[in-house]
């Protein structure tokens, strides 16, 4: 992922250098945009057509400023066009939520039953 968000840096800085608690989400969801999103949040998530953010799967932990995903993330067209997707992000709810982070991705169309899938690996967030 290009970077995290200003909702997340900031949680960061809160915990390490001012000693705020915070709970991390239990799940994270990954979210598919039409147009970007920037670390302030916006972007055009896709609706409608039977789309929701999809659960990832995170249960290794990170090593060399590294975690990805562990299970595949897929999502189905399944009552129409999602457009064509440019972008993903991390968010710590399945509706609504924070941004965590997010980043683009090679554009494609994704029409009426069409699948996207992210294999084993292949959302990485990292931190350096």
């Amino acid at each position: 992922m290009a970077g995290f968000s200003d909702y997340l840096e900031n949680k960061i800085l809160d915990v390490f250098f001012r000693g705020q608690a915070f709970s991390p989400p239990a799940t994270v969801y990954l979210a598919l945009y039409t147009a970007a999103p920037t670390d302030a949040g916006g972007g055009t998530e896709v609706s409608g057509s039977g789309y929701a953010r999809q659960a990832i799967p995170m249960t290794s932990a990170a090593s060399g400023g590294l975690v990805s995903n562990t299970g595949v993330v897929s999502f189905t067209a399944a009552g129409g066009n999602f457009g064509t997707i440019t972008h993903v992000g991390i968010f710590d709810a399945a509706t609504a939520g924070n941004l965590l982070s997010w980043d683009d991705i090679v554009p494609i169309a994704i029409n009426n039953g069409d699948t996207l899938d992210f294999p084993i690996g292949e959302l990485d967030i990292s931190q350096d």
